[in-house]
């Protein structure tokens, strides 16, 4: 590869000078001919010493290389180093030599040979800048500052000596020094596209660096970045970065528009085009655009059938959907093709779950136990598949199995949630004084809790005790969500317990308009309230609606005692 990027350059070179040369004798024919036997002889031997550099540089480069072939690397940067002494006009040979010496951490060596490539007076801007490099590579940024400002004088068009100055002023905290240094960067009339992207990439840097500048610096990029677009550069990769620069810098419409169109003109590269697709999908759901994120993950599925991140992020989207089923199917797909995608098994569970296939989830949690180490997410999920499952016993097990192995490892994921759960479980089992306790614990670590303060009052009113804290609880959660039916419905009961049916019934009644589906225990409530009210035929209807979504034993009897005059 390195004969490839130099070498035929110098024989290229060297054949031009010799063309040039032939050309310009045979042109001047005003010459005399002592005078034109003079500078033909002169010019031969400039075309000789030329040639013998050259040749010199080639031998001695070539030997690098076959030092390089044989893993004698030292040997190698020897022979490299020759090169550069034989030749040391030759700027391709000289960048390549120092990059050389500098990737092999022997900057003294680099600094030496461009030093003295750049002591001719036609120095390129590329040589200077690669020495303001090693100058400060090595500690040096009063050198490197001259350096770098020397390659800005030879080449105003070219970025790196910008780029170093600019580096070299930050790494000497002078922020408003580096900022002028972009800003003149930004004067340049001719500037091109990737000029003005990577110049654009530079005062987002800046903006990172220096915060309380990030608003004008953010905008001075975002103004570069619009001149390198209406350049219309058309090669994709340079389109990708400016997309990329939009993206960064909040632009998220323009560099939408431009991922879309690179895509209908990317060539067949799979990689760069989920790439783009990837983007896209973040742009999107960024922006709550659900629908055009699934459409461009499913391009990259399209593109690639065996991409699990895809189908994993897929799945997550149709998970917070609520569609289930969908997040299922996509879930299933990730572990199928990435069997070591441990979180793909919890989140596939989740989904079972709230699919009401609690068995599923049991048997997709034990491959997950078979394959992984126990962990906390692996025995709360199995204590929530349990719970589904009516099996409480077997639920408290896993929750306490879960709690153990937090408190050594990971306490911050025993939040509210985690109680909320465990303290459910255990009123479901029947063991209330475990109930109180957690929910309790619950409500220390999240006061307003609202599902926990009227799990929690409710279960005192069903029972009967400690009404007046009961209602406490759930007054407290309808302030915090005023039209949530089962809410409602809590504080209608308690106050039902307390002997106030009027203004119970005014609760309750609220609660069944404000009930998306009607519910069997509300209207069992409803009944109760009108029987205590003394309106049979109100409560007996209210009994048979929840009859009619309901079976129920003791709603049943309650219903015939009241046809019968019994209630």
């Amino acid at each position: 590869m390195l004969r490839s990027c130099w070498l035929p350059g110098m024989v290229l070179a060297t054949s031009i000078l010799m063309l040039a040369g032939c050309r310009s004798v045979s042109s001047r024919h005003d010459l005399s001919p002592a005078t034109n036997n003079v500078a033909a002889s002169s010019r031969s031997n400039s075309v000789s010493a030329t040639n013998e550099k050259a040749a010199k540089a080639h031998a001695h480069y070539s030997a690098g290389v076959i030092h390089d072939i044989n893993d004698e690397p030292d040997a190698a940067l020897q022979e490299y180093y020759g090169a550069g002494i034989a030749d040391p006009e030759n700027d391709t040979l000289i960048l390549e030599v120092s990059r050389r010496f500098t990737q092999n951490k022997q900057p003294e060596k680099a600094l030496e040979l461009l030093t003295r490539a750049a002591s001719r007076p036609n120095a390129s801007g590329a040589i200077f800048a690669n020495l303001g490099f090693i100058y400060s590579q090595l500690g040096k940024q009063e050198q490197a500052i001259a350096a770098n400002r020397s390659a800005i004088k030879k080449s105003p068009g070219s970025l790196t000596g910008y780029q170093n100055l600019f580096l070299n002023y930050l790494q000497a905290k002078q922020p408003q020094e580096a900022l002028k240094v972009l800003d003149e960067a930004a004067k340049q009339p001719n500037a091109g596209a990737e000029f003005l992207i990577s110049l654009s990439e530079l005062y987002a840097n800046f903006a990172v660096q220096v915060p309380a500048q990030k608003e004008a610096a953010n905008a001075k990029a975002l103004q570069i970045l619009k001149r390198a677009e209406k350049l219309n550069p058309a090669n994709p990769p340079t389109r990708l970065k400016l997309a990329d620069g939009f993206n960064l810098l909040g632009d998220s419409a323009k560099a939408a528009q431009i991922y879309l169109d690179l895509l209908k003109t990317l060539p067949d590269l799979p990689q760069v085009r989920e790439r783009v697709r990837a983007k896209l999908t973040d742009i999107y759901l960024r922006g709550s655009d659900r629908k055009r994120a699934i459409e461009q993950l499913e391009g990259i599925i399209r593109d690639d059938p065996t991409n699990a991140q895809a189908y994993y992020s897929l799945a997550s989207i149709f998970y917070e959907e609520k569609q289930f089923a969908e997040a299922a199917e996509h879930f299933s797909k990730t572990i199928l093709l990435s069997p070591d995608f441990e979180q793909a098994y919890y989140d596939l569970a989740s989904s079972q779950i709230s699919l009401n296939k609690s068995s599923e989830a049991l048997a997709t949690l034990e491959k997950a136990r078979r394959r992984f180490a126990e962990n906390f997410v692996l025995e709360f999920m199995t204590g929530m598949a349990f719970t589904r499952e009516k099996a409480y016993a077997e639920a408290i097990t896993h929750f306490n199995n879960a709690e153990v192995i937090a408190k050594a490892t990971e306490p911050k994921r025993l939040n509210q949630v985690f109680y909320f759960q465990l303290g459910a479980a255990y009123e479901r089992k029947g063991d209330y004084a475990q109930s109180e306790k957690y929910f309790e614990k619950c409500l220390e670590l999240a006061p307003d809790f609202a599902e926990a303060l009227n799990y929690l009052g409710y279960m005192w009113a069903e029972r009967g005790m400690k009404l007046d804290k009961a209602r406490e609880l759930i007054e407290k959660a309808v302030k915090l969500e005023p039209k949530n039916a089962a809410y409602l419905d809590s504080l209608g009961w308690v106050l039902f317990k307390q002997n106030q049916p009027e203004v119970a019934l005014q609760n309750i009644l609220k609660a069944t308009e404000l009930s998306e589906e009607p519910d069997a225990t509300v209207y069992d409530h409803l009944g109760d309230i009108y029987a205590a009210l003394k309106q049979p035929e109100k409560a007996r209807e209210a009994w048979r609606k929840s009859l009619s979504l309901e079976a129920n034993e003791e709603v049943r009897k309650k219903v015939e005692s009241s046809a019968n005059g019994e209630h």
